[in-house]
């Protein structure tokens, strides 16, 4: 029962999806970031059969595209872009370590937030417009692995915040099992996507290290460690590089 509660508390703070009232408690969070990747496989699995649809009904590449990079913020509540939104204001703000953390905690919307949002989801749906059904088992990996490798830096990486809710999760989860079962969700999608081809598969595990060690390095450089807003930033310029690999490389092929 102590699973699924984690489990529980893994789809309702991360997700929209409906769930059972669970007690918030250091016990019930231990394992809930093993948890985590698998929102990330329903979204994935969400947008396969969006592609497949669209492939079967001939649907045009604009509202292809729109459909499928809206997809995860509905499942998400847009929890995820809200944290991409304010670490684009807190890094384009140009202040000290102390100031930036503040402005990530700030309610506020700034324009660099703004245009930081519109021009993901354009250049998102821009890529998913040219994505077909065939892509789909690549695709589903993207946010699975994304997320398997958030959770993974939650349990790594120094925190910048002490008493912030990723820390909070931290502080809480069973690391060593939040590490086994990431890497075991990495080499699940790895195996999909070697699977699909080896030179695609190899792109695509250089993009994710690259997006993972930029992650640390910036994170590190200007806030200090990482926070649950950085996390976010993480997992979204992660799920867009891979989809741009997948997609684009896929047409080089």
């Amino acid at each position: 029962m102590r699973v699924i509660r984690s489990m529980c508390i893994a789809f309702s703070t991360y997700s929209r999806l409906p769930m059972p009232q669970v007690e918030w408690t250091e016990e019930n969070r231990k394992y809930s970031m093993c948890f985590f990747p698998l929102i990330g496989a329903v979204i994935g699995l969400l947008l396969w059969g969006w592609l497949w649809l669209c492939d079967t009904l001939s649907i045009g590449p604009l509202l292809r595209g729109a459909v499928g990079a809206l997809l995860p913020i509905l499942v998400t509540g847009g929890i995820h872009m809200d944290g991409f939104m304010d670490t684009s204001d807190a890094l384009a703000s140009w202040q000290s370590k102390e100031r930036r953390l503040e402005i990530l905690k700030d309610s506020l919307v700034g324009a660099f937030a703004v245009l930081g949002c519109a021009g993901y989801l354009l250049l998102h749906a821009a890529v998913l417009s040219e994505a077909t059904a065939a892509c789909g088992p690549m695709l589903s990996c993207v946010f699975m692995l994304s997320r398997a490798l958030s959770a993974w830096a939650m349990a790594a990486f120094k925190s910048a915040r002490p008493q912030g809710m990723l820390d909070a999760f931290a502080k809480a989860a069973h690391k060593r099992l939040v590490t086994i079962s990431c890497v075991i969700y990495a080499l699940l999608c790895a195996l999909v996507w070697i699977f699909s081809g080896i030179w695609l598969a190899l792109a695509c595990l250089a993009t994710a290290a690259i997006c993972v060690w930029y992650y640390r390095h910036m994170a590190y450089k200007q806030f200090g460690g990482v926070t649950g807003d950085l996390a976010g930033w993480f997992l979204q310029v992660t799920e867009l590089a891979l989809t741009a690999v997948i997609v684009l490389g896929g047409k080089l092929g």
